[in-house]
């Protein structure tokens, strides 16, 4: 872990301009979500849980679409936030619930899902261990935690830094960290890869 002086400041904060963004939307669905899928496979007729939804709602619709899940339901911290993507996957009807929550402390019981997803948004709880934690803590036996993150390599470089804000701790998922954490969890990583000169990487863990 970094100590947090060293953390270059931030000048003017974008980050929703992005989170929310269609190009964003885009990336996800034609980019990240095909890597997870053939990292981990689908998810036919699951229940599944995405950690931080956002605004437009993409994870969950790709949970629906490309993964199969019967069930997506997300949570987020920001009530604006539930609002909007509860807007956004109407169409979706029942198969989609959108709520607030915690990913640090999830209201689900213990082995609700078949699935947790989690894009990008580790990288922006000052815990983001304790989401590991409890994603692995809501799986059931045989279930998988998928994971896109923009490492500390890139999260915590000056330039991205200075217009996107994110917490000040200095402590950001790397590549080995993530898997070092889903292992802590009691998660067995089956698949990882990692791009960009180690800033953005995708894992697949399973609960035993």
């Amino acid at each position: 872990m970094r100590d947090k002086t060293s953390v270059p400041p931030t000048y003017l904060d974008g980050t929703r301009l992005w989170v929310d963004s269609r190009p964003r939307a885009f990336v996800q669905r034609r980019g990240e979500a095909p890597i997870l899928r053939r990292l981990g496979g689908e998810v036919p007729g699951g229940t599944v849980l995405e950690l931080g939804s956002g605004r437009r709602g993409t994870g969950l619709r790709l949970a629906v679409d490309v993964f199969g899940a019967a069930r997506a339901e997300g949570i987020d911290r920001y009530p604006a936030s539930v609002a909007a993507c509860r807007t956004a996957v109407a169409d979706l009807g029942d198969r989609v619930d959108v709520r607030e929550g915690d990913a640090t402390a999830l209201a689900a019981a213990d082995g609700s899902y078949d699935a947790v997803f989690a894009y990008h948004v580790l990288h922006h709880a000052e815990a983001w261990r304790d989401a590991v934690r409890e994603a692995a803590r809501v799986l059931r036996p045989g279930g998988r935690f998928f994971s896109c993150e923009m490492t500390e390599r890139f999260v915590d470089s000056r330039p991205l830094r200075a217009v996107a804000f994110h917490p000040a701790d200095a402590d950001r998922p790397t590549p080995s960290g993530l898997a070092a954490a889903c292992g802590a969890a009691g998660l067995d990583v089956v698949a990882q890869e990692t791009r960009l000169a180690g800033c953005w990487t995708a894992l697949v863990a399973t609960r035993p």
